[in-house]
C-alpha cells in the first residue's frame, strides 16, 4: 500500500515538474518580447508608417529615437484579414454543415479529406500557388493576393469547427424542427445555426488567430508596403511582413520587439475571447 502512495507521489511530482519545464520557453519567450517591447510602445508607434531606412539611420546617428511606427502593417493586416473573413466564413460554413448532414457521402468524404490535406499543407507551399493563381494573372502583388492566400489557410480551420459543433448538437433539435413543418433549410438556418453559434464563432477566431501572424504566403502576394495605403489592387503591408523587413534591416531591427509584442497581444486578445466564448456557449 505504501509503495503504491509512493509511486503516485512521484509520479504526480514528476509530471508536475515536467509540465513547468515545457512553459519555461514561452515564458522566456513572451519576456523577452514584453521586456523589449513595451517601451516602444506608444500613439505614435500605431499610427504612424515604417520610416525609410534612411530617416532611422540618421535617427540612431543622433541618438534619438526612430521615428515612425507600425500603422501601415495594421491597416494591411485588418484589411486582408477582413477579405479573407467575407469569403472564407460563409464558405466555411457552408461546408461544414454540409460534412455533418452528410458524412456518408462519397463526396463529403472526398470533401473532408480535401479539407485535412488543406489544413496540414505548409503555408509556403500556399503563397507559392497563390503566386501562380493571382499574382501572375493580375501582373502585380496585391493586398487581393495576399488575403486569397489567407482564405485558403482559414477554410479549413472553420470547415473543422463547423461541422465538429454540428456533430455535438441535439438530433432531437433537427427533429423538432421539422416536425412542426419548418423545412430542411429554415431547420438548419434559424435553428441548428443560432443553437451552433458560440462553437463556430470560436472556430472563427481561432482560424483568424491562426493566420494573423503568416509570412511566407503574404511575401509571395502582398510583398509589403511603407506607406499607409488602401488600394487592394497594389503592395500592402502586414504586420508580419514589416517584422521580416525590420530584421533585414540593420537600422530598424530595434522596431522588430513593438511589432512583435503587438501581434502577441492581438492573437492573445483573440484566443481569450474565442476561449470565453466557448465556455459560455457550454453554460
Amino acid at each position: 500500500m505504501k509503495k503504491r502512495i509512493l509511486t503516485s507521489h512521484i509520479v504526480h511530482y514528476g509530471v508536475c515538474v515536467l509540465a513547468a519545464l515545457t512553459s519555461v520557453p514561452l515564458i522566456a519567450i513572451l519576456g523577452e518580447v514584453l521586456i523589449k517591447g513595451y517601451k516602444q510602445f506608444s500613439w505614435a508607434f500605431l499610427t504612424q508608417p515604417t520610416p525609410t531606412a534612411y530617416k532611422a539611420m540618421m535617427a540612431l546617428a543622433q541618438g534619438e529615437d526612430i521615428p515612425g511606427g507600425i500603422a501601415n502593417g495594421i491597416l494591411g493586416s485588418l484589411i486582408m484579414l477582413l477579405m479573407a473573413a467575407i469569403i472564407a466564413i460563409p464558405v466555411g460554413i457552408m461546408g461544414g454543415i454540409y460534412l455533418s448532414e452528410n458524412s456518408n457521402k462519397r463526396f463529403a468524404q472526398i470533401v473532408s479529406y480535401m479539407t485535412d490535406l488543406l489544413q496540414g499543407t505548409p503555408s509556403v507551399i500556399i503563397g507559392i500557388i497563390t503566386y501562380i493563381w493571382v499574382v501572375v494573372p493580375m501582373r502585380g502583388y496585391s493586398a487581393i493576393a495576399g488575403s486569397v492566400a489567407l482564405t485558403v489557410m482559414m477554410l479549413p480551420l472553420i470547415v473543422r469547427s463547423t461541422e465538429e459543433t454540428m456533430k455535438i448538437l441535439p438530433q432531437s433539435l433537427k427533429e423538432a424542427g421539422l416536425a412542426l413543418g419548418g423545412n430542411y433549410a429554415k431547420v438548419v438556418m434559424k435553428v441548428q445555426l443560432p443553437s451552433a453559434f458560440g462553437g463556430i464563432f470560436t472556430g472563427v477566431l481561432l482560424a483568424i488567430s491562426r493566420v494573423i501572424g503568416e509570412t511566407a504566403p503574404l511575401m509571395f502576394t502582398a510583398l509589403g508596403c511603407q506607406v499607409i495605403r488602401l488600394s487592394v489592387d497594389k503592395p500592402m503591408s502586414a504586420v508580419p511582413l514589416l517584422i521580416w523587413e525590420f530584421f533585414n534591416d540593420p537600422n530598424l531591427q530595434d522596431l522588430i520587439w513593438g511589432a512583435s509584442l503587438f501581434l502577441l497581444l492581438f492573437v492573445l486578445s483573440i484566443n481569450l475571447l474565442s476561449k470565453y466564448l466557448a465556455k459560455k456557449w457550454q453554460s
